[in-house]
């Protein structure tokens, strides 16, 4: 800063200096004048002249560097006062422009929570005929066309879940409540809710739960889960996926793995990416690319670990690894 004030008054310096060295020039080539004073003079001005470039330096580059460590945030308190009228300028002008931002930050946030709670209304609206029509599935007789029924109904409800829930994510520090769940009862659950899916494919369970509790939020750690399987089920054909749980170092493991057509190395880093869907075999026209991402932002607030190894074409499998329960305190504190 101060290097950008000395070049800014750069021109009134050398101004100065100019004057001076004039002095000595005049007194030098007129004899009527003598130099001895003039060279006391200057010496003098030139003093007086530091001293006051100083204080100025200190004065007037307080505002400049308030602004320049300012975050360009919409809080101005932190900027120093101004204390000329060119910083009065600058300085209405940014208040101006904050104040312009907050009201139009606000209309925004305020227009997205509209829109957020009209589509999670909506959303619940949609589940009542939702449940209706999974009543006439039921009671379908024609177990080809009922089977064919059931599928399209559990992609309807597996999209409208993961809507809801990538809308509840950005809150989801006020929706947990972390509790000792059962895994035996939570992964039923999930693979009852698969099964016209599972049936279609040919595809079964190998549950082997060393492991039978962990410490978690139900809801969300349901939908990881359930995540895990779709993303396990879509991608096997006629083969069992197995589920198994262990502790190792004081810490849960559930591993889902399936025997699947695998993923390519070159996109294991990306799998977890927001609207990745895999760059071979786009079988899938309807993929989203949401899940996988989803099931990681919500893992990262319960403190569970999402690990992820695969072969191509022999299949691939998702660790979760649950943190240790004293590491769980600052989750079950918010």
């Amino acid at each position: 800063m101060i290097k950008a004030f000395f070049t800014e008054r750069r021109s009134w310096i050398a101004m100065f200096l100019f004057q001076q060295v004039l002095m000595l020039f005049i007194a030098y080539v007129d004899s009527s004048i003598p130099l001895t004073p003039i060279l006391y003079m200057v010496y003098v001005s030139i003093l007086i002249f530091i001293v006051f470039v100083l204080i100025r330096c200190r004065k007037e580059t307080a505002f400049y560097k308030s602004l320049k460590a300012w975050e360009n945030n919409l809080d101005v308190t932190n900027i120093s006062e101004a204390e000329t009228p060119f910083e009065s300028i600058i300085e209405r002008s940014i208040t101006g422009q904050t104040e312009q931002l907050k009201q139009s930050a606000t209309r925004h946030r305020l227009a997205l929570e509209n829109e957020k709670d009209e589509l999670m209304a909506w959303i619940h609206e949609v589940k009542t005929p939702l449940t209706a029509m999974h009543l006439i599935i039921e009671r379908t007789e024609d177990q080809s066309l009922k089977s064919q029924l059931a599928y399209e109904w559990l992609r309807i409800h597996l999209l409208l879940d993961q809507q809801l829930h990538q809308k509840r994510m950005s809150f989801i520090e006020n929706d947990l409540s972390i509790e000792v769940l059962e895994l035996k009862s939570l992964i039923f659950k999930e693979i009852k809710d698969l099964q016209s899916w599972c049936i279609q494919k040919g595809i079964g369970f190998d549950i082997q739960l060393a492991a039978e509790e962990v410490l978690s939020d139900a809801k969300w750690l349901s939908f990881i889960i359930r995540q895990l399987l779709t993303n396990s089920v879509k991608y096997s054909e006629a083969s069992d996926i197995l589920i198994r749980s262990y502790e190792q170092g004081e810490q849960v493991h559930l591993e889902v793995e399936d025997f699947g057509r695998g993923i390519d190395p070159k996109d294991i880093s990306r799998v977890f990416d927001k609207g990745f869907t895999s760059t071979t075999e786009h079988h899938d026209q309807t993929s989203t690319g949401m899940g996988l991402y989803l099931a990681k932002k919500a893992a990262k607030q319960l403190l569970i670990q999402i690990e992820v190894y695969s072969t191509p074409g022999a299949g691939t499998t998702f660790t979760l690894i649950f943190s240790k329960r004293n590491e769980l305190a600052q989750v079950i504190s918010v």
